[in-house]
């Protein structure tokens, strides 16, 4: 498939690491805590799939068998990029801009859902998973993306507080950190 592939296949194929720095840029930009929040419940959604792929052992498609044993179900691309898609969407709805956005930035869902689509389909197109495989990812960023936000929303544990007194470099180190880490 290597060299054939379509331009915007193969920035989708890439999509991991251009969400991650803009993501990393989003939160050193605003130093917020809820976006904090948010990068931290995206990376334990994709360690979520992770764990979830390894006890569950499902292959991915075959034409990935000459490669090192890496397993599919659920997709950790489609959980994560759902994940983002949905609590932007939630966000965007629910909570007032935060005030270094522009105002426009309450329609990012307008460019972040169809985004997330195509991610997931260029996933089975590109042969890295199943149908069922992305589904499942998709089920699981919806799922944990909701508790994920009513944590934030209802203020459990005092949650807001606590990350309002964290300090955000940290923070970004920290997590940054854990997402290098497999």
């Amino acid at each position: 498939m290597g060299a054939a592939l379509p331009l915007w296949l193969k920035f989708l194929d890439e999509t991991s690491k251009v969400v991650t720095v803009l993501t990393a840029a989003v939160l050193l930009y605003t130093r917020s805590a809820g976006v904090a929040f948010f990068v931290t419940g995206a990376l334990l959604c994709s360690k979520l799939a992770k764990a979830i792929k390894r006890a569950i052992r499902q292959e991915r498609p075959s034409q990935f068998s000459g490669r090192k044993v890496s397993y599919g179900m659920p997709s950790s691309h489609a959980s994560t990029c759902t994940f983002f898609a949905v609590y932007i969407t939630f966000a965007c709805l629910e909570l007032p801009i935060h005030p270094t956005f522009p105002r426009f930035a309450m329609f990012a869902p307008v460019v972040v859902l169809p985004w997330t689509c195509m991610i997931a389909m260029s996933r089975v197109r590109l042969g890295h998973h199943t149908w069922p495989q992305i589904a499942a990812g998709t089920l699981l960023g919806v799922c944990w993306a909701s508790f994920w936000f009513k944590l934030w929303v209802d203020d459990v544990g005092g949650i807001m507080t606590i990350s309002s007194s964290v300090n955000v470099e940290f923070t970004v180190v920290s997590l940054i950190s854990l997402f290098w880490v497999n």
